[in-house]
């Protein structure tokens, strides 16, 4: 097991090209807890094809239950995790002006707030490492990391969030946003 040195909280993991036909391949984590007993993150590229309003049974405002439902991750898919940002909340549990939240009660009472800035993105599942799981994983050249920002986290279409990043870091990870998902197709 790798011995714990350095938090990855506040980064973003792309697949490096490696993780071909599991569930990371060519995706985006956000790493939203990081510490010697493991990691928790959330995958930014992936829909789940619902709406919030189809995963959750409470009493939604409108705008809420319309929002698209993304997948977290395999771990726990019927767990309900939300990234949230507002101008006027500078505080960060992720990075500044992010936080990760889990409640219920907490997620209506955004839905319901009418703040210009107010960004929400929805999750079912989330990502998770056991203790020395993630640095191994980088270790072996697994995973790419990038810084995280707002605007990647909250990009409005993330469907292309992981060709666009490698292609901003250029030279060979531009050539890996570049190949094709079948190699045959080359």
């Amino acid at each position: 097991m790798a011995e714990f040195t350095k938090s990855f909280q506040g980064q973003l993991l792309l697949d490096s090209g490696q993780l071909a036909g599991s569930i990371f391949h060519r995706t985006v984590v956000l790493i939203c807890q990081h510490d010697a007993e493991g990691a928790f993150g959330l995958v930014l590229n992936r829909f789940s094809g619902s709406k919030v309003g189809d995963a959750i049974e409470a009493d939604l405002p409108a705008g809420l239950r319309d929002q698209a439902l993304l997948v977290g991750g395999p771990v726990q898919p019927t767990a309900l995790s939300y990234l949230h940002s507002d101008a006027f909340l500078p505080d960060g549990n992720v990075i500044p002006n992010l936080s990760l939240a889990h409640s219920l009660d907490a997620l209506v009472e955004l839905g319901e707030s009418f703040s210009p800035t107010k960004k929400l993105r929805v999750f079912a599942g989330y990502s998770g490492w056991a203790g020395g799981q993630l640095e191994e994983e980088i270790q072996r050249g697994a995973w790419v990391i990038h810084p995280a920002s707002l605007e990647l986290v909250f990009q409005p279409d993330p469907t292309n969030l992981w060709r666009e990043i490698l292609r901003n870091k250029g030279g060979k990870y531009r050539l890996l946003a570049e190949t094709p998902d079948d190699l045959s197709w080359n």
